[in-house]
Formats: C-alpha cells, sequence, structure tokens
C-alpha cells in the first residue's frame, strides 16, 4: 500500500492503541518558562522523575527582556517563570540553555541550528508553532500543559490521528516574495480555519526549491490555517543544513542516517484526504489587514468588499480599516523583525541587504530581535550589526518579544506595527496594538519610508 511520509512516520512512532486514540512515543521534547512549571509540579506532587532526560530540552524564551540580559530580570513575572525553569531543569536533571547561555534562544530556532531537529522524528513542545521543525521532514506539534506533564512522565502522549493534506505549489517566484509570502497567501486562500483537522504536507517545486529557514517558515504558520501541523520531504538542501551540526549524527552513524533520512517521502501514488494546489507565479507579496492571518492580500490589492458577516466588520474596526481600502502608503509607527516565523539569520541578511546605506524613517522605531545568541553572534560577524545601527533600527538580544506582548515589547495602542511575526490577533503584541503581518523585507521598506510600500518596485 503506497503511504504518505506523515502515514509512515505516525505508524512507525505507535507503541498502543486505546479505543482508536494512538500512543505515540516522542523522539524530541522542548520545554520553556512559560508552559511547563505546572508540568513540572504535577511530577512533583506524584514523585514521578522525568523519564528520559535526554530527549528533553529547556530554553528560556517566551516571557525575557531583549535588553540588558545579563542583569537580573527586572519585571517580576517573567523574573518569576525564569528562575523557576531554571529550578526544575535543576531538580529534574533536564539540560536547559537559560537567559545568557550562548546557546540560548527561541526554541524553534535552536533545535535546528544545534541539529537537535533531525528527520523522522516525532516533536512536541508547549507552543504551538512547535510545526516549524516539521520543515525537516518530521511530525512536530504543538502541546497544551497537561500533555506536557505527559510526555515528561512516559515520553508518549496520547493523539487521534489526523487527517492529512497534501499542499503543492508550483512554478517560479517572482521577485520580491519570500517564504513568508508563500504561507500568508496559502492562508488567505484557505482561511484560517482551512487546515483544521490536518496535517499539511507541503511539495511541489517552488517548495523544494527553499532554502531550510524558509521551509521553516512556511511550517511555522501550518498552524494559523488550523492545521495540526506542516511538514516538508527532507532532500539535500536538509541534508545539507544538518551535516556538521553540533548534535547531527557523525562519520558511521551519519551514513546511516542518511540511508534512513532519503526514505522519508510519500509514496508516488499515496493518497491524502485533501489535495490543494498553487501556482507560485500568482503569489505577490502580502500584508494582512484583519485580526487572524487568513485575512490577508496581495500589496496591490484592496480589502475585500465583505458584506452581512459581524466579525469581519469588527474586525475591520479594530484595526480602523475600510472595506475596498488599499494599503499601499498607509502609514506606520513601528517595525518588528523577529519572532520564531522570521528571525533567523537569512531574514537578517535579507533586511540588511535592502536597508544598508538607508536610515528609517524618522518617526518609526524599528526593532530588530534575532532568534538565537547565535544568530546574533553571526549576525555580528558579518557585520549587520553596523548595518542596521547607521539604519537607525535596535538590534535587541534574543527573545519571543514584541510577537506576543507577553513581556516588556509591546506596541502602544492604536498604533500600527508591521511585523514578521506569525499572529495579528487583537491585541497580541499588547493591549490595543494594531498588527500587520509581512515578510522581512516589506517590513524594511515600511522602517525605511515609514509606509507599506510594494517592494518589487523598490529591488533591482
Amino acid at each position: 500500500m503506497q503511504k504518505t511520509l506523515f502515514d509512515k512516520l505516525w505508524e512507525s512512532h505507535i507503541v498502543d492503541s486505546i479505543d482508536g486514540t494512538d500512543i505515540l512515543y516522542i523522539d524530541q521534547h522542548f520545554i520553556h518558562e512559560v508552559t511547563s512549571p505546572q508540568a513540572f509540579d504535577g511530577l512533583r506532587r506524584r514523585g514521578i522523575p522525568v523519564m528520559r532526560t535526554h530527549k528533553t530540552l529547556g530554553t528560556a524564551d517566551h516571557n525575557v527582556p531583549t535588553i540588558n540580559q545579563h542583569l537580573p530580570i527586572s519585571e517580576p513575572m517573567s523574573r518569576a517563570q525564569v528562575n523557576k525553569l531554571t529550578q526544575n531543569c535543576d531538580e529534574f536533571g533536564v539540560e536547559l540553555y537559560q537567559l545568557g547561555h550562548e546557546k540560548n534562544g527561541i526554541v524553534h530556532i535552536i533545535g535546528p541550528e544545534l541539529g537537535v531537529t533531525k528527520p523522522g522524528m516525532t516533536i512536541v513542545c508547549g507552543d504551538s508553532h512547535t510545526s516549524t521543525h516539521g520543515a525537516f521532514g518530521c511530525i512536530a506539534f504543538g502541546i497544551g500543559t497537561s500533555q506536557v506533564e505527559q510526555t515528561l512522565a512516559t515520553q508518549c502522549i496520547l493523539m487521534n490521528r489526523p487527517k492529512t493534506m497534501r499542499i503543492t505549489v508550483d512554478g517560479k517566484l517572482s521577485k520580491g516574495v519570500y517564504a513568508k509570502d508563500i504561507i500568508l497567501y496559502i492562508i488567505s486562500k484557505l482561511t484560517a480555519a482551512g487546515g483544521t483537522g490536518y496535517f499539511i504536507e507541503y511539495a511541489g517545486s517552488a517548495i523544494t526549491s527553499l532554502s531550510m529557514e524558509a521551509r521553516m517558515t512556511i511550517c511555522n504558520m501550518s498552524i494559523e490555517m488550523g492545521a495540526r501541523g506542516g511538514m516538508i520531504a527532507p532532500d539535500e538542501t536538509t541534508f545539507d543544513y544538518i551535516k556538521g551540526r553540533e548534535r547531527a549524527p557523525q562519520d558511521e552513524a551519519w551514513e546511516k542516517a542518511m540511508g534512513y533520512w532519503q526514505t522519508l517521502k510519500s509514496d508516488d501514488g499515496a493518497v491524502f484526504d485533501r489535495e490543494e494546489h498553487f501556482d507560485a507565479s500568482d503569489i505577490a507579496p502580502m500584508v494582512t489587514y484583519g485580526t487572524n492571518p487568513g485575512m490577508g492580500i496581495k500589496i496591490d490589492a484592496s480589502i475585500p468588499e465583505v458584506e452581512n458577516i459581524e466579525s469581519f466588520d469588527k474586525s475591520l474596526s479594530y484595526m480602523n480599516f475600510q472595506k475596498g481600502q488599499s494599503l499601499l502608503g498607509h502609514k506606520i509607527q513601528h517595525v518588528f523583525i523577529g519572532s520564531c516565523t522570521n528571525a533567523r539569520i537569512e531574514d537578517l541578511r535579507i533586511v540588511a541587504d535592502f536597508v544598508k546605506g538607508k536610515r528609517k524613517a524618522d518617526d518609526v522605531s524599528v526593532m530588530i530581535v534575532p532568534g538565537s545568541k547565535q544568530v546574533e553572534a553571526q549576525a555580528k560577524e558579518e557585520g549587520l550589526d553596523q548595518i542596521f545601527e547607521e539604519a537607525g533600527f535596535e538590534l535587541r538580544e534574543p527573545g519571543c518579544s514584541a510577537c506576543l506582548g507577553m513581556n516588556e515589547d509591546k506596541v502602544p495602542a492604536g498604533e500600527y506595527c508591521i511585523s514578521t511575526s506569525n499572529r495579528n490577533f487583537e491585541g497580541r503584541q499588547g493591549p490595543g496594538a494594531r498588527t500587520i503581518l509581512a515578510s522581512p523585507l516589506m517590513a524594511a521598506a515600511a522602517a525605511v519610508s515609514g509606509r507599506i510600500e510594494d517592494v518589487r518596485e523598490l529591488i533591482h
């Protein structure tokens, strides 16, 4: 029987089944300071150890400051959460990259860059954007706090098997179009609920032409269309990215791993529960206009004139936009370049290439938050920090930052932020903040002009 990649991995990780619910073995568990404290407390109350500490890795990322990380954390809640993570990891013997550690960073960025994330794995974390790791040909998904405890205690999780969807994007991307535009385009077509109940495999020439960092951006936002996760079959691009990384297999172990990894693809003729096809040439630079990631338009399009849908009207009211309005030339006050979606070195290079020799608009604040200490160090080694400084951009230290406004990096009420993050919900970046999602290049262009621009007219 022909099988999808998802089917192969899922079936190879089933330990047992109970009344149609599978007990799935988990190869790697990532934890952070926000969703793990209650889970550790549960273990403590029941006198249960972490079953496999070597398959658990912690980092502080969500609720951390992005300036002066060498100093004690001043915000009480953040300080309490980060200290509790350190205490729990020490007590239970879990490896931790705490704040200030040279390998600290956003959980979904440090896993791949360290070589912890590898093809064929099942990966979970108490964070919805765990789907990022699916770019390596993994089944990776976010879990709730009770499931974090379940995984810590048993290295397994109870799961109902999702349906499968394949999204194929064929053709050549136009200039100025990046991975963020691809996924915003797809979500705009399928809606923020269009993937509910499915695990998505992305395929097609436009997908396989992407770098690993771009693939991670695609899989990262699978959750924003309601999917359980997203994945891309591993190939030479994947293997080249992993090879030589700190925790990648070495020597004979590498050859053995490659023998397995090269089998990880959907069989010809494998049947998916749903198929969607898109033409890469139809994708343009994208921006969102509403309060969910599915409310996106091409930069040269106008906000649709949807009638008699209360939630649509409420969203436009919150954003202070009108039906039929173009966002071209719309003034913004803030630019945020960061998050687990777009805070890798490739993203920072794209921004630096565009802004070199330019200055930000006087009335715009620009914050660049690298995804990890290693990304930060690489940016400085390449001189990107000098380019940002000369452009008036503020390069901060790693963390989730203004993606979710759980920390001190918030957008003031009523003001607009063009953001490379993954969600534009009401208040996501701060109470009353108005978020417009876009690619790093679109964000860089807005930072320089102070307005939303069509980057295709600014690059050569």
